[in-house]
């Protein structure tokens, strides 16, 4: 059956990975390879930017793209300098690696739906999905990493026993120890799941809508063809914030928590 007669069909087949291992429930042992392949080729691609930037640096004639990265740069330090008490060497990289390579991956949402599936047909690849932040999978990777250092830095800095006493004491006292558990394990499971889905959702509403809008000149109602350049530069344009945004809160949001894991008040 046609994508033209069946929406649906088509829909459900750019949602499709490029997948190999247990793919048909998505088990354990299932490798989505489009979007590994995919987000680590923009993390391969934004290391050698560095790398080239930071070899060819100049002072005196900087090129366009050092000063792309040092405006980059210059705004993620500010918001650690805003939120993040005291110093750590790992927030500015982490802070700063995160907000590049999400927005990285969020902007392979711009790239029309139907082109880089075609472009993997041509190989033998039948299904590809080119956007890895609208995969829960790579969304809660990133969450789950940033949750192991909100984890890691409250054990440092307030030590193991203070850690445990923040769940046994916070935030109704030592008379509510069996509340103050649950409401503390809520509150910390909260922050990975807060940051995955939000990103998740945000970007995967995005992808559908474009799918949308592509339907258009696949209905067979004569120049459709032209809503859809109308609707998709529209709705690009409003998705170029949309992608921004996500990686910028996604960022932020990591540098808030690490603050709160450094800080030894109780909050």
């Amino acid at each position: 059956m046609s994508t033209e007669s069946n929406p649906g069909e088509y829909i459900s087949h750019h949602l499709q990975n490029f997948c190999v291992g247990q793919c048909e429930n998505m088990g354990f042992w299932s490798f989505k390879l489009d979007t590994l392949f995919i987000s680590f080729g923009i993390a391969v691609i934004l290391i050698y930017i560095g790398y080239r930037v930071g070899r060819d640096l100049s002072l005196s004639k900087p090129s366009g793209i050092q000063n792309v990265i040092e405006i980059v740069v210059e705004f993620v330090d500010q918001q650690i300098k805003d939120i993040f008490p005291g110093r750590n060497l790992l927030i500015g990289p982490l802070a700063l690696t995160i907000f590049v390579w999400v927005f990285l991956m969020n902007t392979m949402d711009l790239i029309p739906v139907d082109l880089l599936p075609k472009l993997a047909g041509g190989v033998g690849i039948h299904s590809l999905r080119a956007v890895p932040t609208a995969e829960i999978d790579t969304t809660f990777a990133l969450a789950l990493t940033v949750f192991a250092l909100i984890v890691y830095y409250n054990i440092k800095v307030k030590g193991l026993v203070g850690y445990i006493k923040q769940f046994l004491f916070h935030p109704f006292g030592k008379y509510l120890i069996p509340i103050n558990v649950i409401m503390t394990t809520i509150e910390e499971l909260a922050k990975p799941v807060s940051l995955g889905l939000r990103l998740f959702g945000n970007m995967f509403a995005g992808e559908l809508i474009f799918l949308l809008i592509a339907l258009l000149s696949l209905a067979g109602y004569g120049a459709a063809w032209v809503p859809q350049i109308i609707l998709d530069t529209l709705w690009a344009i409003f998705h170029i914030l949309i992608i921004t945004l996500q990686a910028f809160i996604f960022m932020l949001l990591t540098i808030v928590y690490l603050s709160i894991a450094h800080t030894k008040e109780e909050h």
